[in-house]
C-alpha cells in the first residue's frame, strides 16, 4: 500500500472515530481488521496518525479555529472536512510533511470524499496555517 492509499485509510478511520466515539485501541484493531489490512507500515502509520491527534488534539483544533472565516465555528465544519484537516495538520506540524504534499493530498481527499465546495475549504484553511 502506497503513502497516498494508506492516508485515504487513515482518513476513513478518523472520519469514523468522528462519528463513533469509542475506545480508540479497539476501534483502530477493528477498522484495520473489517478493511483487511495487512500491511505492516499502513497499520504503524494509522496507529500514529489516531495517537498523534489524539495526542495534540487541542492544538489542532486551536489552529482550525483561528484559520476560519469570521463568524465561523468549528462545529459547523462537516465531519468529513474536520478529519481531512486533522490530517493534513498533524502531517505539517508534526510529521514534517512539505505543506505543498499534505496539502495536495487533503485538497484529493476532499474531491474524492467532501461535498462540492470542500477542497477550496480545505485549501484555504490549510494555507492559512501554514502562512503563520
Amino acid at each position: 500500500m502506497n503513502r497516498s492509499q494508506s492516508r485515504d485509510m487513515a482518513f476513513k478511520l478518523l472520519y469514523e472515530m468522528e462519528i463513533q466515539r469509542e475506545e480508540e485501541n479497539e476501534q483502530i484493531d477493528l477498522f484495520i481488521e473489517n478493511n483487511e489490512i495487512t500491511d505492516k507500515n499502513t497499520i504503524e502509520y494509522l496507529k500514529d496518525v489516531v495517537s498523534g491527534i489524539d495526542k495534540n488534539i487541542e492544538e489542532i483544533n486551536k489552529l482550525i479555529s483561528e484559520n476560519l472565516k469570521k463568524d465561523w465555528e468549528i462545529e459547523r465544519i462537516s465531519k468529513i472536512n474536520l478529519a481531512i484537516l486533522k490530517l493534513a495538520i498533524y502531517e505539517i506540524k508534526y510529521k514534517k510533511l512539505p505543506f505543498k504534499v499534505a496539502i495536495n493530498e487533503a485538497v484529493e481527499l476532499a474531491k474524492k470524499y467532501g461535498e462540492d465546495q470542500a477542497p477550496n475549504f480545505i485549501n484555504g484553511v490549510l494555507a492559512s496555517i501554514v502562512k503563520e
